[in-house]
């Protein structure tokens, strides 16, 4: 199983939801088992997102994916996120 974090700042979390939520049926299609929202406590506009992958590449094609690039564009995503991949030990 891995683990794909992202970390990222968004204009406005009720849009950026919106997209997030719309695009679940895409998730799904490219591997993804899971997924977790978070919000940071003093800015809600600091979203950090997880989601589950039963491989690395399938983690690392979801990250790189055209279909993730343009989500995030319209959800309002600001600046570059930050990615990483884990794995549980």
């Amino acid at each position: 199983m891995t683990t794909l974090f992202v970390r990222h700042q968004v204009a406005d979390y009720s849009k950026w939801r919106s997209v997030y939520d719309g695009i679940a049926p895409i998730q799904k299609a490219m591997g993804v088992q899971d997924q977790t929202v978070y919000q940071a406590i003093d800015n809600p506009n600091d979203i950090t997102v997880t989601h589950e992958f039963a491989t690395l590449d399938a983690a690392q094609t979801w990250a790189g994916s055209p279909e993730l690039r343009s989500a995030m564009h319209d959800a309002g995503v600001q600046g570059a996120p930050t990615v990483w991949f884990t794995t549980r030990s």
